[in-house]
């Protein structure tokens, strides 16, 4: 069996909220398994023994957007990827205990291409810096999110849509999931 969390995009944003007992319930009438949630914020812990991630990630965003009346732009990573993203320190030390932002992760759909990514990481800053590495993006802002300067539209139109998370709630998440 294997293990899973779904990163769900725009949840209990506006005037769209779910709970997370019917968030878990719509996970398994899925008919996924050992399914938790953690946040309120679209975070989701499965199992599951289906094959193809990619099949498995339209399945969900089928179902959540039949259930729900809305899309649901889905993130899936499975316990060994988490893990490493967990793990991975994209900036020296030093400056992340220097910054006052938090560490944030930006989950992609796929790995950006060469010329997306350099026009992406073309936006870092000393304010705000930028890492890409596979399907995750990490941002170092210089402050709060909302403070910061750097013009996040335009790096979704390079690398495509994604969900953000805190490396702290990456690391929360990739701690239940194993």
């Amino acid at each position: 069996m294997q293990r899973y969390a779904a990163f769900l995009r725009g949840m209990n944003l506006g005037g769209r909220r779910i709970k997370n007992e019917e968030l878990k319930r719509e996970f398994e009438e899925l008919g996924l398994s050992d399914v938790s949630c953690f946040r309120a914020s679209g975070n989701v812990i499965f199992a599951t023994e289906e094959k193809g991630e990619e099949r498995l990630r339209r399945r969900i965003e089928a179902g959540l957007g039949e259930s729900l009346g809305y899309a649901v732009p889905v993130f899936l990573r499975n316990a060994a990827e988490l893990g490493a993203i967990a793990a991975r320190s994209p900036f020296e030390a030093a400056v992340v205990s220097a910054s006052k932002g938090k560490l944030q992760v930006a989950f992609l759909s796929a790995a950006p291409r060469n010329d997306a990514r350099k026009r992406a990481l073309a936006l870092a800053s000393d304010e705000d810096r930028l890492s890409i590495d596979g399907r995750e993006l990490y941002w170092l802002p210089g402050g709060g999110i909302s403070e910061s300067e750097l013009d996040l539209k335009t790096i979704e139109a390079a690398v495509g849509p994604w969900t953000m998370r805190t490396k702290g709630t990456v690391d929360q998440v990739s701690a239940k999931l194993t």
